[in-house]
């Protein structure tokens, strides 16, 4: 796509609101030039320009540096949209609501874990199930299901799943107040109830890490981070199949709506993906109110993960979580919209942010950030996958001024899932981890479970096949993009050594 890019200083490039008649803002790209001519293979930019036609965005429709095509929005994708005046859009927060990532610390050392690492990979992926449909270890009915929808994480520590610290630990304290259950249909609530405290498929993830470098160790120290081979865990999962009954439901509903509606049915006919609401409509806010619950079934979700790995190093270790320190560092979202209150041209105003596979980077004395980090900035956790590495870096005030305080997630996908079944075998993936000293436990697949595509052959592994680190962005080179444009600040690194997969 031929786009007129604008370079407003390293790694920042932008689209004049003027290329296009549809945009009622700049487009606002945050890359370096690799980066960049990824994004241009795709159709990143054409997507992040599209999102400029929405009505109410404020400032810039904004794509951070591990972007790559999505639904609606690109991945990466970041748009705030005046709270009582624009829309919001399940494409901007994606089917996996609260898609979302969190870092547990220890006192241990790599020592002391490296001759268990087998048992405890296999007691992890025992307490939670990995894979497509799985059930976790928690029955719910109905009426338990509506609690955890509402209470979130302080459902899970009332109910005995987590220490009372862990709330100040994720971001909303795990608990997002405006959910409503009344707004999730019934086909939904079926398919969520059974899998709370499961990790899904994909790319979500358990990895049992150790700090592979340090680069602010004030900072480090902050948040726990205190010497290179200490041991750490970074989970990521989020709404599972749950979520996504919930978008696909709202997304129905909405573009029928849409279609009765001048001045959002002309968005339809541009980008069908961009599928919205006016927050001020009943639908609208029916929509804000389930993706709330949506996100609180996947904080619980998350949290009832650290419960059963804290139980897991104890059962296998011999030792009491607390004296072994197992405690969250934080925990953050990166598939979501909020009601944030930002300055926008000097006004303040109440904006819904939406963060499409990109994360919350608030920086030192932002007032929403929990007092333990209000001095030091919020954590922002950028993983990578499986044989690179992951990183802990912080927020700044140059995201809180251009982002709306956002950052990158992650990697962000290279490669699609079925070019690197082509081009991989799980078997051949596993096997060179294993030489570099990582294990991974992934559930192996029966030809039941996989539909037949052209050009590939039946792969037991396939998972890992697909989830191949080359079919990743470089995270090295994705977090040298948000330092070099000012969005974040890299604090410390992590490599991987045991890996559960779906």
């Amino acid at each position: 796509m031929n786009v007129p890019l604008k370079k407003i200083r390293e790694d920042v490039w932008e689209v004049p609101q003027s290329y296009k008649d549809y945009m009622r803002v700049p487009a606002r790209i945050y890359a370096a030039e690799g980066l960049l001519a990824k994004m241009k293979s795709d159709l990143t930019l054409r997507q992040t320009i599209n999102v400029a036609s929405l009505p109410g965005i404020e400032k810039y429709s904004l794509v951070m540096p591990d972007g790559h095509q999505g639904y609606g929005f690109p991945i990466g994708g970041v748009a705030a949209t005046d709270f009582n005046d624009g829309v919001i859009s399940p494409g901007g927060v994606g089917y996996d609501t609260n898609c979302g990532v969190r870092l547990i610390r220890t006192n241990l050392k790599e020592e002391d874990v490296r001759p268990h690492l087998s048992d405890i990979l296999d007691s992890l992926f025992e307490y939670i199930p990995a894979g497509l449909g799985l059930s976790g270890k928690v029955t719910l009915s109905f009426s338990r299901l509506d609690e955890v929808l509402r209470g979130g994480t302080e459902w899970c520590i009332e109910n005995g799943y987590g220490w009372e610290e862990d709330i100040a630990h994720t971001e909303e304290g795990g608990r997002l107040e405006v959910a409503n259950p009344d707004k999730i249909d019934e086909k939904s609530k079926k398919r969520g109830a059974p899998q709370l405290g499961t990790l899904g498929s994909g790319n979500h993830f358990l990895e049992v890490q150790v700090v592979d470098d340090i680069f602010d160790e004030q900072l480090a120290n902050a948040f726990g981070i205190e010497e290179k081979g200490q041991v750490t865990v970074l989970i990521h999962t989020g709404g599972r199949g749950f979520s996504h009954g919930v978008c696909s439901y709202y997304l129905r509903k909405f573009e029928r709506e849409m279609n009765r509606d001048a001045s959002l049915s002309k968005i339809l006919g541009l980008e069908r993906e961009l599928a919205c609401a006016y927050l001020n409509s009943d639908t609208g806010m029916d929509y804000f109110e389930a993706m709330c619950a949506c996100a609180n079934y996947a904080f619980a979700n998350r949290q009832l993960a650290t419960h059963w790995t804290r139980k897991v190093f104890e059962d296998v270790l011999r030792r009491k979580a607390e004296d072994m320190e197992i405690r969250l560092v934080y925990d953050i979202a990166h598939n979501i919209a909020k009601d944030e209150e930002h300055v926008v041209d000097g006004k303040r105003k109440n904006l819904c942010v939406h963060r499409k596979g990109a994360t919350r980077a608030f920086p030192a004395g932002d007032e929403r950030l929990p007092p333990i980090y209000r001095n030091v900035g919020q954590p922002v956790l950028v993983p990578g996958s499986m044989g690179t590495r992951s990183f802990l870096a912080v927020g700044t005030e140059v995201a809180k001024e251009e982002t709306f305080g956002s950052c990158a997630h992650g990697s962000g996908r290279e490669m699609s899932r079925t070019a690197a079944m082509r081009q991989y075998r799980g078997e051949e993936v596993r096997d060179e981890l294993a030489k570099r000293g990582i294990l991974v436990k992934v559930r192996e697949r029966s030809k039941r479970d996989v539909r037949k595509k052209r050009g590939i052959q039946f792969d037991k592994y396939g998972e890992l096949a697909e989830e191949v680190s080359a079919a990743y962005k470089d995270p090295e080179a994705v977090i040298h993009s948000c330092e070099l444009s000012g969005i974040a600040r890299k604090v410390a690194a992590f490599r991987a050594i045991g890996v559960i997969k779906g």
